[in-house]
């Protein structure tokens, strides 16, 4: 999605992505991202939690009026509420630089 965010941007409408991929998402570089640090699948939040989803979504539509330049990658700062595992590791520098090129 961040790609499509891109390419969307370039026609002149914002966007805004929210992301539970950070390290993925720090590669391709979307206009605006809200990452949540949640287990795939879960972006909003918990199943259930309507008022911490509705919470979620109203951040986001505030990242579009704040984050006036593209680019911007903010961390959520809520901790999933139970334990998950996630992939913890570093881009590889040839990973970065064939980002950048693009």
């Amino acid at each position: 999605m961040g790609l499509v965010a891109r390419v969307v941007e370039e026609a002149g409408i914002p966007t805004i992505t929210v992301s539970t991929g950070r390290d993925i998402t720090a590669l391709v570089r979307p206009p605006r991202t809200l990452f949540i640090n949640a287990p795939m699948g879960n972006t909003f939040g918990p199943p259930g939690d309507v008022e911490g989803q509705k919470t979620i979504l109203r951040a986001a539509l505030d990242l579009a009026k704040r984050a006036t330049e593209p680019g911007v990658l903010i961390d959520w700062p809520a901790p999933w509420p139970e334990p998950f595992e996630y992939f913890t590791g570093e881009a590889t520098p040839e990973a970065i630089a064939r980002q950048k090129k693009k």
